[in-house]
């Protein structure tokens, strides 16, 4: 009699179920197991759970895996339940930074950005071989992002090269006169930071910059804003100003400053916008903080710390609940659901010998991998998990 309802009727009854009930109504018949098998019936509970690609706007981050199967692995990253690897070990320490794209990984190791295959055939594992080299800096590279068709890389040398995607070969842009701590791009724009105390604005089609601002101080950490329209730097904080600071695009000049009273030192290392009003940052000073543009700059709107008073390096959030943060010591990486104040799991992936921040983390719905001093670890949240490597 169920799968004689209408859709619309049958989509109003399933959504008031929870995830476990609608495992066990799929097992009722055929016809219902293949209803209950759409994505739009899991829809509504993907969205309360961490990490299942369904962002707080309703877009889906990873139309290509059936909303079922994430939600299943949503427990698993709540619950903290993951098998560790280490697809990739190195001898010498280094300061590597690592993208996720689609079935690629690309890892920063001292001048070179390794480009390696996730095969999808068998549960994302890396592969051995490199599928692209990115090279060209004379120092080592210091961070790097992705965009359609291009990598963009900046060095210790000062250099920011601009790379084809594709192997045509890269676009040196000169300006700098320190190493570039920092950048990001979005849409044919560029900004980056530096150790010269400045942050440079470019475009896709100059190997000049098209302005520069002086801040006087270390400039960590450049996000743009997704409309566009400004970018906040994260400087050192050792000087008599707020770290973070807003500037409009065009005219850069400053919009304002975010928060107030930072203590001396307490620079941000890394920062990510989630919609154009919304940045999260983090840095020296333990915390993860959420700052709303359209809100008073002086305070931010909710703050997350760090338990064991560690500075954080890295985070990346899902675009809806979940927050994922890599820290000073022994590698330890933290789970946050942004509705609790609390650590939600953490992991530890060094030994108390050996103490190493994680530099680098970025995660997909199945996988989280993070970059140390000596090594790339990956944490695989399926409940089959097996080998990472082959």
């Amino acid at each position: 009699m169920l799968s004689n309802l209408p859709e619309d009727v049958l989509y109003q009854i399933l959504s008031n179920l929870d995830y476990k009930s609608l495992s066990r109504l799929s097992q009722v018949c055929k016809t219902i197991h293949q209803f209950v098998n759409r994505d739009a019936v899991w829809r509504k509970i993907a969205k309360e759970l961490l990490n299942t690609g369904i962002t707080r706007h309703g877009r889906d981050i990873y139309p290509h895996v059936p909303l079922k199967e994430r939600v299943k692995m949503s427990q698993n990253w709540c619950n903290g339940v993951c098998k560790i690897a280490v697809p990739l070990k190195w001898k010498i320490k280094l300061l590597p930074w690592l993208q996720l794209d689609g079935d690629a990984l690309f890892l920063s190791q001292a001048a070179e950005i390794g480009a390696y295959h996730l095969r999808q055939d068998r549960g994302g594992r890396l592969t051995r071989n490199l599928v692209a080299v990115f090279s060209g800096h004379r120092g080592d590279v210091c961070r790097f992002t992705l965009t359609d068709s291009h990598l963009i890389s900046g060095g210790s040398d000062g250099k920011i090269l601009v790379h084809n995607r594709r192997g045509h070969g890269h676009v040196e842009l000169l300006g700098h006169n320190q190493e570039v701590n920092c950048l990001d791009a979005r849409d044919g724009l560029i900004v980056s930071g530096s150790r010269d105390h400045t942050a440079r604005i470019w475009t896709s089609s100059s190997t000049v910059p098209r302005d520069t601002v002086a801040l006087y101080d270390r400039v960590w950490s450049v996000a743009i804003s997704p409309a566009l329209s400004s970018f906040v730097t994260g400087t050192a904080c050792c000087e008599n100003f707020s770290p973070l600071r807003v500037w409009d695009v065009e005219s850069c000049e400053c919009v304002c400053s975010l928060g107030e009273e930072f203590r001396r030192g307490a620079g941000v290392l890394d920062m990510v916008f989630e919609t154009p009003h919304q940045l999260y940052t983090c840095g020296y000073d333990t915390y993860i903080r959420l700052w709303d543009l359209r809100l008073s700059p002086r305070k931010c709107v909710m703050e997350w710390e760090e338990p064991h008073d560690s500075a954080l390096y890295c985070l990346q959030t899902d675009g809806n609940h979940m927050i994922a943060s890599g820290s000073s010591y022994y590698g330890v990486v933290r789970l946050w659901d942004k509705r609790q104040s609390q650590c939600l799991k953490y992991f530890q992936l060094t030994t108390d010998r050996v103490s190493s921040p994680v530099y680098c983390l970025r995660f997909s719905s199945s996988h989280l991998y993070a970059a140390i001093a000596t090594a790339l670890h990956a944490l695989d949240f399926r409940r089959n998990a097996q080998d990472l490597l082959c």
